[in-house]
């Protein structure tokens, strides 16, 4: 059973995980845990992205509005935008290729305010997609997480590490919040394999808003240059746009779209877990259930899992 060899991919990655693979222009399908909610992690930001593409679609606001982002205001990151030392002059089309190419927090929480939390629940509705549960700002769940954990938010978090005694107490810290309440599904950005699948399914057949605003976001998609994930289970003929989302030591996600030199698409979604909290997942066992998956769709095979 395909199930179980994408199952053994997973086990043996030292990571619980769920995917979906469903042929863009046809019906093959493959589900394994599909429907069960799991961290979103930073792959939520295609729904951000295609809400703001269709707002600019539909002449609701301007893509090349400028705005200033100021330090004082960033959201914790690591990149782009949440790291300038300055305030910084950028038009909102730039910030949505932030959030999908570097997946820059900062530059999510921008366009979160600037087109609101719940037009992007009700897009995601009308589109059949109920299996998202999306808070609200990057920093709003960052808070939830830390608090879960006993921290007065995250930025105390985030002292109380620093400042620790060791690097083995900081580390003990963060483990705690991975384990928390506050990071499990349905407490922050969650989704299921199965509705980010069919969500890059649409995107890719015009079918997900204006065909302006599908085709923009896919080539924004296309121009993230992280390999280590799905792409890695491909040769370079195989072309790959993805948005990947990962908590350190905990959660470590994939979505895209895999197009084949034959011209035959598949939307992909695989999400991992560490099954012990603070333990990296091996980034190319996502490749590789991406692959077996694939395979499976392509010759109707079942693949040895390695």
């Amino acid at each position: 059973m395909i199930e179980e060899t994408i199952a053994e991919v997973f086990a043996a990655g030292g990571c619980r995980g769920s995917l979906c693979a469903l042929e863009v222009d046809g019906p093959g399908r493959v589900s394994v845990a599909g429907g069960e909610p799991a961290v979103a992690a930073s792959t939520f930001k295609i729904a951000v992205g295609l809400e703001f593409f269709c707002q600019a679609a539909q002449g609701e606001l301007d893509p090349a509005e400028r705005v200033v982002v100021s330090p004082a205001g960033a959201t914790p990151g690591g990149q782009g935008l949440c790291i300038t030392e300055d305030p910084v002059e950028i038009s909102l089309r730039d910030v949505a290729r932030l959030m999908l190419t570097i997946s820059d927090n900062t530059a999510a929480d921008v366009l979160i305010r600037r087109v609101g939390i719940e037009r992007i629940r009700a897009r995601l509705t009308g589109l059949g997609l109920t299996g998202f549960h999306l808070p609200g700002t990057i920093q709003h769940e960052l808070d939830t997480a830390a608090r879960g954990a006993g921290f007065a938010g995250w930025g105390a978090m985030a002292g109380m590490i620093r400042d620790a005694a060791s690097p083995e107490e900081g580390e003990a810290m963060w483990r705690r919040v991975l384990a928390s309440p506050g990071m499990r599904p349905g407490r922050i950005s969650s989704a299921t394999a199965d509705d980010l699948a069919a969500l890059l399914r649409v995107v890719w057949r015009d079918e997900a808003g204006p065909a302006q605003a599908c085709a923009q976001l896919r080539r924004t998609m296309g121009q993230q240059r992280l390999t280590r994930k799905i792409a890695a289970g491909f040769g370079p003929e195989v072309l790959v746009a993805s948005k990947s989302g990962t908590v350190p030591g905990g959660v470590s996600n994939d979505v895209g779209v895999v197009a084949f030199p034959d011209g035959r698409r598949y939307a992909v979604a695989v999400l991992t877990r560490s099954l012990t909290p603070g333990a990296p997942t091996r980034e190319d066992v996502l490749g590789t259930a991406a692959r077996v998956a694939l395979d499976h769709l392509r010759t109707g095979r079942v693949p040895r899992s390695e």
